[in-house]
């Protein structure tokens, strides 16, 4: 049969109702976003808070676990979890109560604490690589990393992945137009330098492009995720990271991997679980179960030329670590986590719950013969206004169907359901439930039934 396609005026007309619905029955909120406008651009702390679909975000009154409730009373199962952030859960128990002693003890010293050891043995257990730093997001991992790929190579240009995201790292911020030029990607605030100065870029899944952009041998690293998440879950095609380790090692390029995303796929994220050997690799977000913190990973071999080229450690002023990186707080809080709340038990639970929300999802598709596909990494899933998952970036930036992605987020944010922004992903945590997942799945043949039927 024919797969059906989406009424554009019927999706506008339901639209309009979401969003009347949910201006109703937000008045706190409402007042509250006007309120900030007082004293914050937009009325909100952050650009992007004030980007969700609706007239306005929900202000957030209290949360637990897999929950959270908002100002005017209404509670939401949280699939999105900051993000990434809150990945552990909101508020896990053991992480709340080593916050709490830490924080009665003192919180940062610039010196390290015994949990500083056991962090990074964890770390190195979990991932594979035997040294670590610590410093407070990703995005100060990742630019450390290229920092230190710099020292030691010799090397002025990284190379990164099409639609990549790694935080605000300058040189990511980089694209491929659809006519091949390459820019600074579009909506990019301010940006200081031309990225084609520092930067290579070519689409994710491409060995030809990418053995090509090695050739040179001008690249010092290759900063990737091993599966793309900033324009949805984009897997890696089989034999594509044994020619990206391959490539890197030919051409004398070091590897960085970024699990902040891609830790979903296992308790060492999926460099654990596919085998994959960066020489470096960079997390945050949901480490210290939404304390700031953050970490990188070094092969031994990498660790001894940085120090045999005394590219760190030898002033204050190295362009290394910041004065609250490593501190106290943030290392009490990721051993807690780590040992406590992400662990191997919880991924137990964590990735058969994934699998059961993309076996929803795809019933509900298949019943209506909608054009649409869905994703899975791990304990992270979403689905795609689109018949086939795209293969890299750039596909993935023109297949997408905002308007329809916007409506299915609204309609979900309305029944107490809540997914990440801009996408229709969800993140499970270990306190999310089979029936969290099969609210979901109710909810969502309940929009398709109303805008396909």
């Amino acid at each position: 049969m024919t797969a059906r396609t989406v009424d554009r005026d019927r999706l506008a007309a339901l639209m309009e109702v979401e969003e009347q619905t949910f201006v109703a029955s937000h008045p706190r909120s409402q007042a509250l976003v006007e309120r900030a406008r007082g004293s914050m651009m937009g009325g909100v702390p952050m650009p992007w808070m004030g980007l969700w679909p609706g007239a306005f975000p929900p202000f957030v009154d209290r949360a637990e676990g897999a929950r959270f409730a908002c100002v005017d009373g209404h509670s939401y199962v949280d699939f999105c979890l900051g993000d990434t952030g809150a990945m552990a859960g909101h508020s896990p128990p053991a992480t709340a109560a080593a916050v709490a002693e830490r924080a009665a003890n003192g919180m940062t010293f610039m010196l390290p604490i015994e949990d500083a050891i056991w962090v990074s043995e964890e770390m190195s257990r979990r991932f594979g690589l035997p040294y670590w730093q610590y410093c407070l997001t990703a995005t100060d991992a990742n630019r450390f990393a290229l920092r230190l790929a710099r020292a030691v190579t010799g090397r002025p240009k990284v190379l990164v992945f099409n639609f990549c995201y790694h935080g605000t790292v300058d040189e990511t911020f980089i694209s491929i137009g659809r006519d091949g030029t390459i820019a600074v990607r579009d909506g990019v605030v301010g940006s200081s330098v031309d990225p084609n100065l520092t930067t290579k870029v070519v689409e994710f899944n491409d060995v030809d492009a990418l053995a090509n952009a090695l050739a040179e041998e001008d690249v010092a690293i290759v900063l990737a995720e091993p599966a793309m998440t900033n324009e949805g879950i984009i897997l890696p095609e089989p034999g594509f990271h044994d020619a990206l380790r391959d490539l890197t090692r030919r051409h004398g390029t070091l590897l960085a991997l970024d699990e902040t995303h891609t830790i979903c796929a296992g308790p060492g994220g999926a460099t654990k679980a596919w085998g994959l050997e960066p020489d470096v690799l960079t997390i945050g977000k949901p480490l210290a179960g939404g304390v700031p913190a953050a970490s990188y990973g070094l092969t031994a071999e990498l660790a001894e030329l940085i120090l045999e080229r005394k590219a760190v450690g030898a002033t204050e002023a190295d362009g290394i670590g910041g004065t609250l990186a490593g501190n106290a707080l943030s290392i009490a809080a990721m051993r807690a986590t780590l040992e406590s709340v992400l662990t191997h038990e919880a991924y137990e639970r964590m990735l058969p719950l994934g699998e059961r929300w993309v076996d929803g999802v795809q019933r509900v598709i298949d019943r209506f013969e909608a054009p649409w596909s869905v994703s899975r990494l791990g304990a992270r899933a979403e689905y795609w206004t689109a018949p086939t998952p795209p293969r890299n970036g750039g596909e993935a930036k023109v297949t997408d169907d905002e308007e329809v992605d916007a409506f299915f987020h609204l309609y979900c944010l309305n029944r107490g359901i809540m997914l990440t922004p801009f996408h229709n992903m969800a993140l499970m945590s270990p306190a999310t439930t089979e029936a969290d997942v099969d609210s979901h799945t109710e909810v969502f043949e309940a929009a398709v039934a109303e805008l396909l039927t």
